[in-house]
């Protein structure tokens, strides 16, 4: 039988991800240990969620008093074994298999048998992450989407040995944070990315032929197809470093060219130009707020 879940742990919760995570959970209600190796990336997650939940109470959509109730159910820290106390795990480590897995492993020993351990991979292989513990029947696939503050869709794939009620059990939670799962296989990429790394691609190739400005591209898709962020903000807004992970990750086993790194992408990384985190990608920004804030 898996006990209820009521404390809720999140690994790299000093990253964009990670943070906006920590928030679904504890604004549902879920007492959240926020876990990163970096003090610094934990007290400025912290900072801009403080500004996140301010402008909430701006905006009348939440009073003084919930905001306080939710800043307070998120507790920081940067020892691992502090996760022990927690019934579910969610990882959102950079995506490269053995750093995932590894950290799995880690997570497997510390972690009590009842614990979930979930990833928050968007195309790596659920079964692969889970070969690094000894308890497979117990990860889950959660891929939420960013800002995972404001999206509602998580992704939520099994592995092959992951049980029905781990899974039951993961979406049950999911639902109680007021998102909307989807069911997946444990295939590359799922269901959004599976699109969205090939179509990304295409708009960054766009830009390198000069078939438009990033601007006009974005203002064309949001305008014609009703999407609410064009590719090339998206991209900024996951990070240019990371687009080129995806497709080193949904590539090889996909063999899709359109998959496959545009060198303008290279090109811009090299030169530090990683989107809203570095202050510049396809887009100029100023300041850290977190998004929606």
């Amino acid at each position: 039988m898996t006990p209820a879940i009521r404390t809720v742990g999140v690994c790299g919760a000093g990253g964009t991800m990670g943070a906006g995570i920590a928030i679904v959970a504890a604004r549902a209600g879920f007492a959240t240990l926020c876990h990163d190796q970096s003090a610094a990336g934990l007290e400025r997650a912290a900072q801009q969620s403080a500004g996140f939940f301010g402008k909430s109470v701006e905006r009348g959509k939440m009073s003084a008093a919930e905001r306080d109730a939710v800043l307070g159910r998120m507790t920081r820290t940067t020892a691992l074994a502090d996760l022990a106390a927690c019934d579910l795990v969610i990882e959102a480590v950079f995506e490269d298999l053995q750093t995932k897995r590894a950290l799995f492993g880690e997570l497997d020993a510390l972690c009590p048998p009842h614990t979930i351990l979930a990833s928050n991979t968007s195309t790596l292989s659920i079964t692969e992450i889970a070969a690094g513990t000894k308890r497979p029947d117990r990860v889950v696939g959660m891929h939420f989407c960013l800002p995972a503050q404001l999206m509602k869709l998580i992704e939520m794939s099994p592995g092959l040995i992951t049980s029905d009620a781990t899974f039951q059990a993961a979406w049950a939670w999911t639902e109680a944070c007021g998102q909307i799962p989807v069911r997946t296989q444990d295939k590359p990429g799922f269901i959004l990315n599976a699109l969205l790394v090939p179509f990304n691609n295409d708009a960054i190739r766009a830009v390198e032929a000069g078939v438009a400005s990033p601007a006009d591209i974005d203002t064309a898709i949001k305008s014609a197809l009703g999407y609410k962020m064009g590719p090339l903000e998206l991209i900024d807004l996951v990070g240019l470093d990371t687009q080129i992970l995806l497709c080193e990750a949904f590539y090889p086993v996909t063999l899709d060219a359109r998959a496959a790194c545009p060198p303008l992408l290279r090109r811009m990384v090299a030169a530090g130009l990683l989107g809203r985190k570095s202050g510049r990608g396809f887009y100029t920004y100023a300041g850290d707020k977190m998004f929606g804030a």
